[in-house]
């Protein structure tokens, strides 16, 4: 028993040590980039900048923050954000309580239908060419519309609602006179905290993080959202750079592109600050969510 004991500390220890080297690897380049958006650009760029800020300043920040465009950004974001989350709420909590129910007929070939469509898509071309032909494109209603319906949601929603919600509960409610719209609204919602949160965050942390929509679709920059504003502040910068290295602008060229490379980590961080400040209120459901449809014992 003793010898059995110790082979578990042994185990636990090893187990423990390459969790926290995995952690440290994964932590260490975020936290780099906090301190890095802080630090000195000569200093970062030299090497000098490792577990805490050198040269403290808030340059890069002012340079960023000067951009009007990043407001607008902001608030496109915030709008697109959430009409695609109430969106996605819609979608995902109706279609997964229609197919949680056994009387819903043909729920199998609409299952088969929706999960075809995670293997094959469309592609790019035709997706567009669709869109161009219903007067979708160009205008920012695409980006709510585009994303909002995952199967994959959908798919966790009726697994969850086919574990939690019984049949047995409806047929209860329908003896006091209760409807499906009526089951769905008054029971079924608040029953489905943990769903709801997971569906709130997957889609803000999809739709925050959403570029490649806008850049397709989209013509207006003032409709631009987040992401894709900081995306060609990026891009106009390295353009800059190439420029002037062309030029062969000396210590000009230097001092810029160290600037440059200081705004990158300073975009990193205004780009994610709202998601890291919006997680905390919902990670409680998090790991509930992400148990749906496990085995249970």
């Amino acid at each position: 028993m003793r010898a059995k004991f110790k082979d578990d500390i042994v185990f636990n220890l090893i187990v423990m040590t390459l969790l926290t080297l995995f952690l440290l690897s994964v932590a260490y380049p975020l936290y780099f980039v906090v301190i890095a958006s802080f630090s000195d650009p000569s200093l970062t760029a030299s090497g000098q900048v490792v577990l805490f800020p050198r040269g403290f300043t808030l340059e890069a920040y002012k340079r960023v923050l000067e951009y009007d465009a990043i407001w607008t950004g902001y608030r496109n974001t915030i709008i697109y954000t959430t009409g695609n989350v109430a969106l996605a709420l819609f979608w995902t909590l109706t279609a997964g309580y229609g197919l949680s129910r056994k009387n819903f007929p043909g729920k199998g070939l609409v299952m088969a239908y929706m999960t075809f469509t995670m293997f094959f898509s469309g592609g790019l071309i035709p997706t567009y060419l669709l869109m161009r032909s219903i007067g979708l494109e160009g205008k920012p209603i695409i980006v709510v519309l585009m994303g909002s319906l995952s199967v994959y949601r959908i798919i966790i929603a009726r697994t969850f609602m086919q574990s939690t919600i019984p049949d047995e509960l409806f047929e209860a409610a329908t003896i006091d006179g209760s409807d499906h719209f009526r089951f769905f609204w008054t029971i079924v919602i608040p029953l489905s905290p943990a769903l709801i949160a997971v569906t709130v965050l997957f889609a803000a942390v999809g739709q925050w993080n959403s570029w490649f929509t806008a850049m397709i679709y989209l013509r207006n920059q003032n409709h631009m959202p987040l992401q894709m504003v900081l995306r060609n502040i990026i891009v106009s910068a390295q353009a800059f750079l190439r420029e002037m290295e062309m030029d062969a602008m000396g210590d000009d060229f230097a001092n810029v592109a160290l600037i440059a490379e200081s705004m990158k980590y300073a975009l990193i961080i205004v780009s994610t600050l709202p998601v890291m400040c919006f997680y905390p209120f919902i990670q409680k459901y998090f790991v509930k969510g992400i148990m749906i449809g496990s085995i249970k014992g």
